[in-house]
């Protein structure tokens, strides 16, 4: 309990350093920045698994819930940039396993679950079962969430000079208690019934589904209140930030800094698939570079809520990317070792 706390402190104070400074998303960069701080002063943190679904859960009430009919329709032209995902997926993996590989020295099971673009529970239990290196598969797939999830608000602001200060919603109170009870309702239900069905993400995936329908048959009019996002980008942000407690210096000089190459690598080849999916009018350029970086699922959401981009077409992306990689990985690994 007692370091339970002191990561609650250590990410406050993340946020009021960058309020402070003006930095942009201090409930989400703040206690990334404070936790990572903090770990390479070898202070022990951790985070709580199901107050993070829990935060989880409250953005895909927040996904969901802004899809309509119309929203829905609109996603079956969504087909070309979608089929782009697989592409990009395996030319990262292509690049990225030797990379990892030949240039570090990692295993091979390492340098596969490393270089796969999935969501970090997902990598980290293929990896483990295949006997790679969990603690490289760890800080690997954490420090490029945290690269790109750092990078793109700044992207955001200066190429569209997108304002990141805007609430993410409604203050709660002014929305109905109604409206906020359906909420409440689809976050529980939805998540319940997910991990029920042994759906993967069943945390973020059954409250956007279950908010989804809602929302689409008319019940649901509102997404989360701003504060509930707030509290929700806070948790995510210190949970990738005390992913690095514990983290060494021979870890620093190995693991991250391949984990930073690799992050250069991986803009490359999504920045490229943007440009690609732009030039051919498949998309705009934010919802394109929102929709085809590698970041996390949750995070991605987050920036994509405040920036106000479309919502339902980058979360399909994101979603579409972890469903390709969790499939294929296990397949792909087997093709790639032989």
């Amino acid at each position: 309990m007692l370091i339970l706390l002191r990561t609650y402190v250590i990410a406050a104070v993340g946020v009021v350093a960058f309020y402070l400074l003006n930095l942009p998303l201090p409930f989400l960069l703040g206690p990334i920045f404070a936790c990572l701080v903090a770990a390479l002063f070898g202070v022990s943190m951790r985070g709580n698994a199901t107050i993070n679904d829990a935060m989880r859960a409250i953005l895909g009430v927040a996904v969901g819930a802004t899809l309509s009919m119309s929203v829905v329709v609109s996603m079956g032209a969504m087909w070309p940039t979608l089929l782009m995902m697989p592409i990009m997926i395996a030319i990262i993996g292509v690049v990225g396993i030797p990379y990892f590989q030949k240039l570090w020295g990692f295993d091979f099971p390492t340098s596969y679950y490393s270089a796969m673009p999935g969501g970090l529970q997902d990598m980290l239990a293929f990896g483990e079962d295949a006997g790679g290196n969990i603690r490289t598969l760890s800080l690997v797939h954490a420090t490029r969430v945290l690269v790109i999830v750092t990078i793109l608000p700044f992207i955001l602001a200066g190429a569209w000079e997108v304002d990141l200060s805007n609430p993410p919603g409604a203050p709660a109170a002014t929305l109905p208690l109604a409206q906020m009870a359906w909420m409440v309702a689809a976050g529980l239900v939805g998540w319940r019934v997910a991990k029920a069905v042994g759906l993967f993400g069943a945390s973020i995936l059954g409250p956007l589904i279950a908010a989804a329908i809602l929302a689409v048959s008319g019940i649901l009019d509102y997404r989360p209140p701003a504060e509930a996002i707030f509290v929700a980008q806070f948790f995510i942000g210190m949970t990738v930030g005390a992913k690095y407690a514990g983290i060494t210096g021979v870890e620093v000089r190995r693991d991250v800094v391949a984990a930073l190459g690799y992050c250069v690598v991986i803009l490359i080849i999504a920045g490229a698939f943007a440009e690609a999916a732009v030039a051919l009018g498949l998309a705009p350029h934010m919802e394109a570079l929102l929709a085809f970086a590698p970041g996390g699922q949750a995070e991605m959401t987050v920036l994509a809520l405040i920036a106000g981009a479309d919502v339902a077409f980058v979360v399909s992306h994101h979603l579409f990317r972890i469903v390709t990689v969790i499939i294929g990985a296990p397949i792909a690994s087997r093709l790639f070792d032989r």
